[in-house]
């Protein structure tokens, strides 16, 4: 991934969407030849010169000052993950330009396994950056029973996100909402991507999702970002049924990269009672893949 190229498309693709009326200036004429913004009217909004952000359009955001980069995101109305974003390419285009490489596998750390241990009524798991399952409890391995057994998987490297939501049927039937899943799928990877454009594993990962589904590669061209940090989750699971999980994501300090996902239910609620259900079958012998607690796949 080439970051000038990241920049020029992420920029390029964020004025499009503005037009001027929606950015409090005049259009005169009708024969406007972009469907956003003229590079020139974002440098006035900037308060930059038209050849200054032509330049910055075409890559050159090494050493760009913190005050141009907020003024350019309140010109393009970026919001957090976009702003967080723009940060990111930023830095990424101030080192020295390197071969794409793979970072050493995560580990998860001990404490972090005692603490799956410990969450027996909610599901929780363990993820890195690239959306890969590394560490579960029981309820999480239950809840995520698809991502193990279905046509995505290879027991040769961890259950993956991504791969479930584009390249298993069964996720437009997982997640209630797959359009929504699969464009925040999309907008965790191209933040990722932005921080590290040298990552192999993000590398190999988009371009096997970019040759094997047009929607990914539809997806991916629009260059949106996404934050999951926490929110609602809609799940159909094929074996308790309908679920609205309460998720929030937790950083792992002592492991930078790997993310502790938990779920949470409501009390009182019919998804309440599904996980209860969800619970008993995990400790049934006849759970697909039963494990035993703070599970993980070998790396």
């Amino acid at each position: 991934m080439d970051n000038r190229d990241e920049i020029r498309d992420f920029l390029a693709s964020r004025r499009a969407r503005i037009t001027p009326q929606e950015a409090g200036l005049t259009a005169f004429g009708s024969n406007r030849r972009v469907p956003g913004l003229r590079r020139e009217e974002v440098a006035m909004l900037a308060g930059v010169s038209a050849d200054y952000y032509v330049r910055l359009e075409r890559g050159n955001l090494a050493g760009v000052s913190e005050q141009v980069l907020a003024s350019l995101a309140d010109a393009l109305r970026l919001d957090e993950a976009e702003r967080l974003h723009l940060h990111d390419l930023a830095r990424a285009a101030g080192t020295r330009p390197g071969r794409a490489r793979r970072r050493p596998p995560l580990v998860v750390p001990e404490s972090v396994r005692l603490l799956l241990d410990a969450l027996t009524g909610a599901p929780a798991v363990v993820r890195n950056d690239h959306l890969d399952l590394l560490a579960w409890n029981p309820l999480g391995r239950a809840l995520y029973d698809p991502l193990f057994t279905g046509p995505s998987h290879d027991d040769r490297r961890p259950p993956n996100h991504a791969r479930f939501a584009f390249l298993d049927p069964a996720a437009r039937d997982f997640w209630v909402d797959w359009e929504r899943a699969a464009h925040d799928t999309v907008g965790i990877l191209r933040g990722v991507a932005g921080r590290d454009p040298h990552d192999r594993h993000v590398q190999d990962l988009v371009g096997e999702l970019s040759t094997r589904r047009e929607e990914f590669r539809a997806l991916w061209a629009r260059h949106d970002v996404h934050l999951h940090r926490g929110g609602t989750k809609r799940i159909h699971h094929p074996v308790v049924g309908d679920l609205e999980l309460l998720y929030d994501t937790l950083a792992i300090a002592q492991a930078p990269g790997l993310t502790l996902l938990v779920y949470t239910a409501a009390p009182g609620t019919p998804t309440a009672d599904a996980v209860r259900l969800l619970a008993s079958w995990a400790a049934t012998p006849t759970a697909s893949g039963a494990t035993s607690p703070a599970s993980s796949h070998p790396r």
